[in-house]
């Protein structure tokens, strides 16, 4: 079993992490080809973006008390065999909206993950040195967006954008495999009221009346609302208008996902000396930066794809470090 405050633990939850980003960012550079293959359009495959955000919505509100009652690691495995067979229902799909129903269910697995992990790190830290946790999991994590476009781009490249799904269903295996076998139990004290919608209305009604909490929620899900405008559009506006292929639009996706993996870094070693608000205020001055680039370079016409990639690196940079710290402040009043 993996002992708390190793790296090896650490690597563990930082894969978990990146099933998030490695199952949106992965497949991008096959909307296109979706798109023409399942006679679809680029509306309706955007769709499929906007059906993961909303099961991963929906499984985050689930996870945690279902995990308070019975254990991280259990609910954790369940989630990973939902998001397998998700996975491969993606692969299989025949129409469009059998993909946009699928990557619904592939989000509700996947969520597991991303909850379960930060309420592992919550089990075992907190404050700061969560802020930390959460800060060096993002850096590490942080590869996924890096390297899954253009592992995405080869695949599509190669085989075709089915298959892509089916390298997600053997991650997960893995995923599962690694879980079962070293992950400990980190909840020591199991919820005594039994999973209910009342009890989880209850428990959500404490949290949203408490002002610090919805401070850094405003703040993070402003700031991740970029980062999946830039999802969404960046496959069709690259490849589209700015005719990259699909490998290259890898690439370009990779570089300015660098600029997350450098905020992640920047905010580990800044964390404890300048505190949770002080890297956020870091952040969010970089996302406004970027985002501003952005808009100037559409303005003034700019035709390389670079006058997009580089504002967004820079964009990234910002959430890297708004990201990590907005959720341990907001984890925070509440230990329980």
């Amino acid at each position: 079993m993996l002992r708390p405050g190793t790296f090896a633990l650490t690597a563990l939850l930082a894969g978990l992490s990146a099933v998030g980003p490695l199952t949106t960012d992965m497949y991008l550079p096959s909307l296109p080809d979706i798109a023409r293959l399942l006679g679809a359009s680029s509306a309706q495959v955007q769709l499929t973006i906007s059906a993961y955000l909303i099961g991963f919505a929906a499984g985050q509100i689930i996870y945690g008390p279902v995990s308070d009652r019975h254990g991280r690691k259990p609910v954790l495995i369940g989630a990973i065999a939902l998001y397998c067979a998700a996975s491969l229902a993606c692969a299989l799909s025949t129409s469009i909206e059998m993909l946009i129903v699928a990557r619904a269910f592939q989000a509700l697995g996947g969520s597991g993950g991303i909850v379960l992990t930060r309420a592992i790190v919550r089990d075992i830290y907190s404050g700061a040195h969560a802020g930390r946790e959460l800060s060096v999991i993002g850096s590490v994590m942080a590869l996924a967006p890096v390297l899954a476009p253009v592992l995405g781009g080869l695949i599509q490249t190669a085989f075709g954008w089915r298959m892509t799904f089916l390298a997600l269903v053997g991650a997960g295996f893995a995923g599962a495999a690694v879980v079962w076998a070293l992950l400990p139990e980190t909840l020591n004290t199991r919820a005594t009221e039994p999973v209910s919608l009342p009890s989880m209305l209850r428990s959500y009604r404490i949290v949203g009346r408490n002002r610090a909490y919805l401070a850094y929620l405003s703040i993070t899900a402003a700031s991740y609302a970029g980062l999946f405008a830039w999802i969404s559009g960046s496959a069709f506006v690259l490849q589209d208008l700015y005719g990259l292929v699909p490998f290259d639009f890898g690439v370009a996706f990779a570089l300015g996902s660098v600029g997350y993996m450098a905020g992640s870094a920047i905010a580990a070693r800044l964390v404890i000396r300048l505190g949770l608000d002080g890297v956020l205020g870091l952040g969010g001055c970089a996302c406004a930066a970027g985002g501003l680039a952005m808009v100037a370079a559409v303005a003034f016409g700019l035709m390389s794809s670079m006058s997009l990639v580089l504002p967004m690196a820079v964009y990234l940079a910002g959430l890297g470090m708004v990201l990590p710290q907005g959720i341990a402040g907001a984890m925070t009043p509440f230990p329980e």
